[in-house]
């Protein structure tokens, strides 16, 4: 076997794609700008780690079930001039993550919650931590089917192994009694675990429409609010506005 067909063989059972992608080209490069050995090591071994790094985010990225993807650089915070623009910004660097603490996002329709949800989760994944986004009606539905198939506690105990779940459009469709109690139970075996996002149209004191019962809502509560961002979003739906401009 030649020495080049030697090499890669060897790379590949040391588990360097890249440098067996790289080490010709990057071999030619070091000559014309007479590097050596060390430097032109240095510069393999930093395309490696910088391919791993985005493989690493590409698959938390894709695990995390992201409906869109979306980043706070492209919200519209001058739509929402009494939206705190600075808390938003400060929430995308994760310190409520390390802290297990939750964010609540409350607003009318077409405000923008799914989108900074979204933003954040994101922000989350590049900072390393496992994400995972439902929305709040079909995370109900794999708990109820998961409750049928007696592995709802199995279910919980892999969301353990998360750092951020998203739940999303809370409020949309009330739950059944089954329902209501699959996510009070999903819910409160998560309390000061992970953290929370919820994105809801409903003020707090409207929660009992959907889960149907107060005492069971009002303990809901209690503990998704006792570490928690609550962020308030007022103003006319994005797609209302855009409408009226496209008339």
């Amino acid at each position: 076997m030649e020495a080049n067909g030697l090499l890669d063989n060897y790379l590949h059972q040391l588990k360097l794609p890249t440098f067996v992608k790289n080490y010709q080209s990057f071999a030619v490069d070091a000559a014309n700008n007479q590097l050596d050995y060390p430097r032109y090591l240095l510069a393999l071994a930093e395309q490696e780690i910088t391919k791993r790094q985005q493989n690493v985010l590409t698959d938390r990225m894709k695990a995390a079930h992201f409906p869109i993807a979306k980043e706070l650089a492209d919200f519209d915070f001058s739509a929402i001039p009494t939206f705190n623009k600075a808390q938003a910004l400060d929430l995308a660097r994760g310190e409520y993550i390390r802290q297990k603490e939750s964010i609540v996002l409350i607003g009318n329709p077409g405000l923008g919650k799914t989108h900074l949800a979204t933003a954040l989760s994101r922000a989350a994944c590049r900072q390393g931590h496992r994400v995972r986004f439902w929305t709040t009606a079909a995370l109900v539905d794999e708990l109820l089917q998961a409750q049928d198939e007696h592995r709802l506690h199995r279910m919980i105990a892999s969301a353990y192994k998360l750092d951020l779940i998203v739940l999303d459009e809370l409020g949309f469709i009330p739950f059944t009694p089954t329902g209501a109690q699959a996510l009070f139970t999903f819910c409160s075996e998560l309390y000061e675990r992970l953290s929370l996002i919820i994105t809801t149209n409903l003020k707090f004191a409207d929660w009992v429409q959907v889960f149907g019962d107060e005492r069971l809502t009002a303990a809901l509560l209690d503990r998704l609010t006792h570490h928690a961002h609550i962020l308030e979003l007022l103003g006319e739906s994005y797609r209302f506005r855009q409408r009226m401009r496209d008339q």
